[in-house]
């Protein structure tokens, strides 16, 4: 008898996970009517049907809130890091505009000429410096970001959620992000139908 009861709850089991995943498809299709042709005509039935199993046990949303989470934090690390550079040379540009200030003030009238030419190409050198500083950290972000995706690429790549792998391709990684957005308004139904059931 115990035998039955067990096949009984898999069957009943079997058919929630049907119902649920029938349920996820219905609302990533309806969603998908949201985009753009172009990426509609990408996103098959087939895609959809394998994006809706990887979530039928709720562990993708978790994935993609964590890796969201991340994302925030390393933008606002960034942006903060970029903010003290700029900062820094704010600060640089004073002292050297101070300094040449207090130079003219105590060089004698005939020496003025020269000592400006000489504070032109040291503000230059200073100016060139900051540039490069600047292009230096736009890059390190550009960089740390690339790798960011690369990590949230590879992290859904493994949890087996279907559209994700490693590419720098960019159609493929806008059909990415389409992906995520229509998992991302999926939870966000699935929160607001939690809170209307409750």
């Amino acid at each position: 008898m115990e035998r039955y009861t067990g096949a009984f709850e898999e069957a009943v089991d079997g058919a929630r996970q049907q119902e649920r995943h029938y349920q996820l498809l219905s609302a990533l299709q309806s969603l998908v009517k949201e985009l753009p042709s172009s990426f509609q005509q990408r996103l098959s039935y087939t895609t959809l049907s394998d994006l809706a199993l990887a979530l039928l046990d709720g562990t993708v949303f978790e994935i993609v809130q964590g890796l969201l989470e991340i994302q925030h934090l390393t933008e606002k690390s960034l942006y903060n890091q970029r903010l003290r550079l700029q900062n820094e040379h704010r600060v640089l540009r004073q002292a050297l505009r101070q300094k040449h200030q207090e130079a003219q003030q105590a060089c004698r009238p005939h020496n003025l000429p020269v000592l400006q030419a000489a504070q032109q190409r040291e503000l230059e050198a200073v100016e060139h410096r900051i540039r490069e500083e600047q292009r230096a950290m736009d890059q390190k972000i550009v960089l740390e970001l690339d790798r960011k995706v690369a990590d949230q690429q590879s992290t859904l790549e493994k949890a087996g959620v279907a559209g994700f792998y490693v590419t720098t391709n960019p159609q493929e990684l806008t059909l990415q992000m389409n992906l995520l957005e229509l998992i991302r308004k999926l939870q966000q139904r699935g929160r607001q139908a939690g809170k209307t059931a409750m």
